[in-house]
């Protein structure tokens, strides 16, 4: 069950609201008015965006609080008492979006790596899927040109070692551009889920793989961020590795 002790809602969505895109944020100051311009851009009926902001110390919090003013039942907030990791946020704004009676939940980052002109034909593609997945390693899909080659061989080499430990058929195990129906989060288990860095991802898409959901991959191209800084490192991913295998021991 949510912990509505350690959240504070600002906000609240519109009766006819029916796609909500939830976004984790700590320190996205520079970036988080200008998804909300280029998700409205969109031409998806009903769209609403939920920030889980972890008590960012660069004001991104006040920020969101000004939107929630300006887009007044499209933009909620809820505020985390501290920086309780990237799984929990989007365990709690999943949580949200579904009590708010969402039929579609998106899930991406703050910092435009993830493009917003990406999301209507992911809504779209849930017609006839229960998860869509952004992919960046398949057909179709590729990573910013200007990566140094460390991050590339990062990010890859993350991705194949996850999918091996886990069996999985998605091609794109680590990224964090999805959609979803709602029933595929009702399916999968939201307060089951026991990881809460890196390794969420691929813990989601372990256990919609394990439910016989049906899944579809949207390639699309994943951009640096323009703005703030990346919190991935080495360290993070050998932790998820190990996390991972854990997961699928005890699986079996």
């Amino acid at each position: 069950m949510l912990n509505t002790k350690q959240i504070n809602i600002r906000g609240e969505f519109r009766d006819d609201i029916t796609a909500i895109v939830v976004i984790p944020t700590f320190n996205e100051a520079d970036n988080i008015r200008t998804i909300v311009e280029q998700l409205f851009e969109q031409t998806v009926e009903g769209l609403a965006i939920l920030f889980v902001d972890d008590s960012s110390p660069d004001g991104t919090g006040e920020i969101a609080d000004a939107l929630t003013r300006e887009f007044e039942g499209q933009v909620v907030v809820a505020h985390r008492s501290g920086k309780l990791g990237l799984g929990t946020a989007y365990i709690a704004g999943f949580n949200i979006a579904l009590q708010s009676g969402a039929t579609y939940i998106v899930q991406m980052d703050c910092d435009l790596s993830h493009p917003p002109s990406e999301v209507p034909s992911m809504i779209e593609a849930l017609r006839s899927a229960d998860v869509v997945v952004g992919t960046r390693y398949s057909d179709g899909g590729s990573v910013d040109p200007n990566w140094k080659m460390s991050r590339v061989l990062l990010s890859k080499w993350a991705n194949f070692g996850i999918r091996a430990i886990l069996g999985l058929k998605v091609h794109d195990a680590t990224g964090g551009f999805k959609a979803y129906r709602r029933e595929a989060l009702e399916k999968v288990g939201l307060d089951d889920l026991t990881i809460t860095g890196f390794g969420f991802q691929a813990e989601v898409a372990f256990r919609t793989q394990k439910y016989g959901l049906t899944v579809s991959e949207h390639p699309y191209t994943f951009m640096e961020r323009t703005a703030g800084k990346s919190k991935m490192s080495m360290q993070i991913a050998i932790e998820a590795f190990w996390r991972l295998t854990l997961l699928r021991i005890k699986s079996r």
